[in-house]
């Protein structure tokens, strides 16, 4: 959706952006930057995106920085290439090289053997760098602080992890590849298991989100383009594509404009946006037994 005012300022309601990161830019940096082209301060993402990564970006305005919370987002797509034949401090190519070996006896036979312990549900330890915190910091703060760090193993999915293409390096063996996964899950430490497995040794040099829940590329605006025209989904737009409607009559949008119980409504399992007789969307709600309770209210 694009709307503008009569001297052509975007005019902006409660929705979903979609951005297509560009890398050298944080997903902070990328925030601030819809603030000023929505001419609004509530702006939150969903799922942050290294500097150097690319792609998807999910993006909320207004009231819909809740709704972010609510969607299924767990579910994410990646491209990205891995540089067997070399370790790094931070497993990506902005860190510096640990180790080398030669990567001359290393076939695609043997990475795609190696690929195939990765698929399914693993224990993955994080990459140095991530996010997490520990003790209060980021891991990265840590780290480029001189710290050392050591995170926990935990247990993330990957439901696809395909070779896409093998071919000689700058420096090594370059290794596409694409990957379905969970939430959590890090190709940094991907790329660094990979190159593990292979007794070579291995980093990330390029990755760019695809797709994060039913958020892809195909519904992602670059910044310069958002900049010549802001396009936005409505948020009533993405709750009906998102999770089962119910058409409440006004007696029923009146009580749940407040937040009120609803007795007598059968809801399917899980939540389910509501909207009034006008189509406006107004909350989430949950059955609980024969009573119908909000968990979130978007309206009043």
């Amino acid at each position: 959706m694009t709307a503008t005012t009569s001297d052509g300022a975007p005019v902006v309601a409660d929705g979903i952006v979609v951005v297509d990161k560009p890398a050298g830019l944080t997903s902070h940096t990328v925030v601030a930057r819809i603030r000023r082209l929505a001419g609004t301060r509530k702006v939150g993402h969903a799922g942050t995106l290294d500097p150097m990564a690319t792609g998807v970006l999910v993006v909320g305005l207004n009231r819909a920085t809740r709704l972010l919370g609510h969607l299924q987002l767990a579910d994410k797509s990646y491209d990205a290439t891995v540089l067997l034949g070399a370790a790094t401090t931070t497993d990506d190519a902005e860190g510096e090289i640990l180790t080398t070996a030669p990567v001359d006896g290393v076939t695609a036979e043997a990475i795609e053997a190696a690929v195939s312990r990765f698929r399914g549900e693993i224990s993955q330890v994080p990459s140095k760098v991530s996010a997490i915190k520990v003790d209060g910091r980021r891991a990265y703060e840590r780290v480029r602080a001189g710290e050392e760090v050591a995170l926990k193993a935990r247990s993330v999915t990957v439901s696809r992890y395909d070779v896409l293409d093998v071919r000689p390096g700058p420096s090594g063996l370059a290794v596409d590849i694409s990957v379905d996964c969970s939430s959590g899950t890090y190709i940094r430490a991907l790329a660094r298991d990979l190159g593990a497995e292979l007794g070579v040794g291995g980093h990330l040099t390029a990755l760019r989100r695809t797709r994060v829940g039913s958020f892809d590329l195909s519904v992602a605006h670059t910044l310069e383009s958002l900049a010549q025209s802001f396009a936005w989904l409505p948020i009533a737009e993405v709750a009906a594509g998102t999770f089962p409607r119910y058409d409440a009559d006004a007696e029923q949008a009146a009580a749940i404009r407040t937040g009120r119980p609803l007795s007598g409504v059968k809801l399917p399992a899980g939540q389910t946006a509501m909207f009034d007789p006008t189509g406006t969307f107004l909350a989430l709600y949950e059955a609980h037994g024969p009573v119908a309770k909000p968990t979130a209210v978007f309206v009043g």
